[in-house]
């Protein structure tokens, strides 16, 4: 990587253990959800069927395919960063320090991880989301993977 290169990183976010860590929710080429991501329909935030995994809201145009989206939500996830989509965040507290994602806190960095952006609340919190990212995915508002 040539110094533009790693000088254009560090003006946008940095690179953290191999995850993008940006200091906004939103990113330069970031799409917001219109689609339901198993049947290509259109959705309505306001109107679609949704279901909340892992601090992440998906909406989806039926039930079935919400229920196919429960059985791989990571085909999702992947289409979704594929695509440069991001799901609405629910989170309100950080996963790795657990302090409510309010005042200071609100606009902290966030983590690409898998198709999700996920909020925390400070520099430090990126490096230890980083050493164990399905602790603290269990964490985050919404359904969960069913433990084996």
């Amino acid at each position: 990587m040539n110094k533009k290169s790693v000088a254009a990183l560090l003006a946008g976010g940095a690179f953290v253990a191999g995850v993008v860590v940006l200091q906004a929710v939103t990113r330069p080429g970031h799409k917001t959800q219109t689609t339901c991501p198993i049947t290509g329909e259109s959705i309505d935030p306001h109107t679609s069927l949704h279901v909340d995994w892992e601090g992440q809201r998906v909406y989806f145009a039926t039930r079935a395919a919400a229920d196919a989206f429960r059985k791989d939500p990571e085909a999702v996830f992947a289409k979704f960063a594929s695509d440069d989509i991001a799901p609405e965040n629910i989170q309100t507290a950080c996963p790795v320090s657990g302090e409510e994602l309010t005042g200071d806190n609100a606009n902290g960095p966030t983590v690409n991880y898998k198709g999700r952006t996920i909020r925390l609340c400070c520099k430090k919190c990126p490096a230890e989301f980083e050493l164990d990212p399905a602790r603290y995915l269990a964490k985050l508002p919404g359904d969960q993977v069913a433990e084996k």
